[in-house]
């Protein structure tokens, strides 16, 4: 991108505004001013023509996309952030399923060298191992373990600041204490995989965990006696509830319920595997084999969801065309409500300091463009 570029001919939509007509100017890097009315001069222009400009899509839970696993290294995450790139997705974090952990340390070490060359990439989200075995999902129950001093350890090694986000089951022995020393060192905790109780999801709350795994998935289903973890996340502030938004992992009616209950606290993600933006066929994930079939992911038992083959530009479109969300709602909820669970303050909105990553839309949500900063 040119080191003065301004926008113009546009709609401009994000969590805070939907501005018909509108410009944006961006200098190395960064949003400088948005408005209506006469545009100020620039080096460059360029017309959109009409188009929806929103901030980059940030996925805080995504294991891959365009063929390619996020375990088998640093060229296979690479290209899979790509794939998701040309999707609108200009930030990623970087999910890892369960594993030895001594397999979990090399591919913490592959996703350092893919994040050095790529400023889109976040970071790690470690989805395991500390999860429960009943409540595993697509996760290898061989691989599965107890947030002990062992797995501590590889998240003190870790380089600084690769690890933004762990997803643990509170009732594992010793985890609420894991819980705490995580938020100490400033990593986020999700609540998920998990058989915990309402009563339990509250304390784990309290001691910190701020997020809640694809809500509804791998947790107790909402009771009228026995609530359950769901429940206990809407009515916190705190926590922000993630969301797979593609028809399969929930019933949109559910999902509408969910943004509803908790508006600018529900972050839509993928949680995409290997074959998102890619045929269908047979894959693999950690351990396990999966077989995709009409864009489904199902572990070889042909039971178990394996993740999704979802983008999250079309779940910002169903969003809006499929549950009649607000343009700013929806994509908000996979802008600014991902960057707040992160703690980021730098990206998520179109305001002046911000990154500027960039996605243009047509008038039927889908991406024509895609810019992402440099800096």
């Amino acid at each position: 991108m040119n080191a003065d570029v301004l926008f113009t001919g546009a709609r401009v939509v994000d969590a805070r505004r939907d501005l018909p007509d509108a410009w944006v100017r961006v200098r190395d890097g960064l949003i400088v001013e948005v408005g209506t009315g006469p545009a100020p001069n620039a080096a460059e222009r360029v017309d959109l023509g009409g188009a929806t400009l929103t901030p980059g899509l940030i996925d805080l839970h995504v294991h891959g996309g365009g063929g390619h696993a996020f375990e088998d290294g640093a060229d296979a995450i690479t290209a899979g952030v790509a794939a998701h790139r040309r999707h609108g997705t200009t930030a990623t974090l970087v999910s890892l399923v369960s594993s030895p952990l001594d397999v979990l340390r090399r591919q913490l070490s592959a996703v350092e060298i893919a994040r050095r060359s790529d400023p889109g990439i976040l970071g790690v989200h470690l989805e395991g191992p500390c999860l429960s075995p009943a409540r595993r999902g697509a996760h290898d129950p061989g691989a599965l373990a107890s947030p002990d001093a062992r797995f501590l350890e590889l998240v003190r090694d870790a380089e600084p600041g690769l690890i933004r986000q762990v997803t643990l089951a509170p009732e594992l022995p010793g985890a609420l204490d894991a819980i705490t020393e995580l938020v100490a060192r400033g990593i986020r905790v999700a609540i998920g995989h998990t058989e915990a109780d309402y009563a339990l999801t509250r304390e784990a709350i309290d001691r910190g965990a701020t997020l809640l795994t694809h809500a509804l998935n791998a947790m107790p289903a909402i009771g009228h006696r026995h609530p359950g973890p769901v429940p206990a996340a809407l009515e916190d502030d705190r926590v922000t509830l993630e969301l797979i938004l593609d028809g399969v992992h929930v019933h949109p009616s559910v999902a509408r319920l969910l943004l509803t209950a908790a508006p600018q606290r529900v972050a839509l993600i993928t949680d995409a595997m290997a074959a998102a933006a890619h045929a269908d066929g047979a894959y693999r994930l950690g351990e396990l084999d999966v077989r995709v079939t009409d864009g489904r992911a199902l572990l070889d038992d042909g039971v178990t969801i394996a993740g999704s083959t979802l983008t999250l530009d079309l779940a910002v479109r169903t969003a809006v065309v499929g549950l009649g969300l607000s343009a700013s709602d929806a994509v908000g909820a996979a802008t600014a409500v991902p960057a707040a669970a992160l703690g980021d303050s730098s990206r998520g909105l179109l305001e002046p300091g911000m990154r500027a990553d960039l996605v243009a839309w047509d008038a039927d949500w889908r991406v024509q463009r895609v810019w992402l900063s440099a800096s």
